[in-house]
């Protein structure tokens, strides 16, 4: 049927296309932090829209009963909009939530979690903790800029992926950055588009704050001058700059080094305890510092070991529990699935003068006849990856481990592990929210199960 200006029109029931722009007001927030409202009938999610506003929003994909949009004009602001600080805001994928209020972001992760845990568990902690927070920029002392070569215009680009693109948005700026990082990432990217190896580039990781490190990850071999320009630049920053040639055996460096000397790693600091921890550029740290220092003083306050308790410390990294715990006076048996990491994390205990640890190598997700989880032990810290620890928790039950700390980067498996453990009589005693990336929507939370005969330590 058409009109009397001869153009179709669109039924009401009519899907959303692609790239159409639609009007609508929004109700509520979503648990990743988008706007919701309706239109046709249809729940409508929007990118970057707050409650109360009027938006114009572009579909970007669209099903029978659900569209997905971002905003692209607002019509009706609400007066909690913020300006973000980011010049990149727009197309950059990374901060999704600048333009709430910092109060806001705090509750949309905190309905994050309690809404994963009802739904996947069917619980809520006996008591909701506060949240961890600390400043809301300049605090992520971990970054990777890609690197795309346009052989047709013999061009470099360098810079973050694009919000729902492979695109890549070349930055001059990262206010998340911590500032070292920041100033690095301002004399970096041009220099990287001036050397004559840039065609051959992969990525760039910026790490640390107390003294960073440049890791240039590069799939031909650099000239002399390239080599000698990344040096300079990095001792101008204070920083080390390390090569990636390959695979992860491939890293080397810093540049300027002499080949075979046992060169100082980079490290990093938990000042409250004293502590110091070597790391390569390839392992994982945290990316917030100060929440870092909380989150061990949280895990610390939380287990409230007792001088000599038996610990299991699983997922153990460099150390960055296990090393704490026992300078609380645990006899901590602490286990990580890579080699290299393993043997960073005793060198650190044993540089930090700490006697009462014992490192194991094990693939967490494949467990067996493991030796360590056959001995006595009163707690339990494990801090897995996004996949969670699903047959891990269920053997820690088999084993009736008193306390079990879960810390957390992904609310949903959290829930999933929280459901096997209250079903073999694990009591969620507390949980908390801690905000370890600020203007995104990603949530890190920490989570306290007690055996069901027993009580919290006071």
């Amino acid at each position: 049927m058409r009109g009397h200006r001869g153009r179709a029109r669109q039924a009401p029931d009519a899907p959303a296309a692609i790239g159409q722009r639609i009007e609508l007001d929004l109700e509520r927030l979503a648990h990743d932090g988008r706007g919701i409202g309706r239109w046709q009938g249809r729940i409508v999610f929007v990118d970057g829209g707050l409650p109360g506003e009027r938006v114009q929003a572009r579909v970007l994909k669209a099903r029978s009963k659900l569209i997905e949009t971002r905003l692209d004009k607002l019509l009706v602001a609400s007066p909690e909009r913020q300006t973000p600080r980011c010049a990149h805001i727009d197309l950059c994928g990374g901060c999704s939530l600048q333009h709430m209020p910092e109060a806001t972001q705090l509750q949309v992760k905190q309905q994050a979690l309690a809404q994963q845990l009802q739904h996947f568990a069917g619980l809520e902690p006996e008591r909701w903790m506060p949240a961890l927070v600390g400043p809301t920029y300049g605090y992520r002392q971990r970054t990777r800029l890609a690197m795309r070569w346009d052989k047709r215009l013999g061009l470099l680009e360098v810079g973050y992926r694009q919000r729902s693109s492979s695109d890549l948005v070349e930055v001059q700026e990262c206010p998340v950055l911590v500032p070292a990082l920041e100033a690095l990432v301002q004399d970096l990217v041009p220099l990287l588009k001036s050397l004559d190896g840039r065609a051959g580039l992969g990525h760039v990781e910026l790490i640390g704050d107390e003294a960073p490190v440049l890791l240039v990850r590069h799939m031909q071999e650099l000239s002399e001058a390239d080599l000698q320009a990344l040096k300079v630049l990095a001792d101008q920053h204070g920083a080390s700059c390390w090569l990636q040639p390959g695979e992860p055996s491939t890293l080397h460096g810093p540049i300027g080094s002499a080949p075979g000397l046992n060169q100082d790693l980079p490290a990093y600091h938990l000042p409250d305890q004293g502590l110091r921890f070597e790391f390569m550029p390839g392992d994982f740290i945290q990316v917030n510092a100060r929440i870092n220092q909380m989150m061990v003083n949280q895990a610390l306050e939380w287990l409230a070991i007792q001088p000599g308790e038996q610990v299991l410390d699983l997922f153990c990294g460099v150390g960055n529990f296990a090393l704490p715990l026992a300078y609380a006076g645990a006899q901590v048996t602490a286990v990580e699935g890579s080699v290299e990491m393993v043997q960073r994390a005793q060198k650190n205990a044993q540089n930090n003068q700490l006697e009462s640890l014992h490192f194991s190598s094990a693939d967490l997700s494949k467990l067996q006849d493991a030796n360590w989880l056959t001995q006595p032990c009163d707690a339990a810290l494990l801090d897995p990856p996004r996949d969670g620890a699903e047959q891990l928790v269920q053997q820690l039950a088999d084993k009736a481990v008193g306390r079990i700390l879960y810390v957390s980067c992904n609310p949903a498996t959290l829930a999933r592990d929280a459901g096997l453990l209250a079903a073999r009589g694990y009591r969620l005693v507390q949980a908390g929210i801690m905000d370890m990336f600020p203007q995104t929507a990603h949530v890190e939370a920490m989570a306290l199960f007690v055996a069901g005969n027993k009580v919290k330590p006071v």
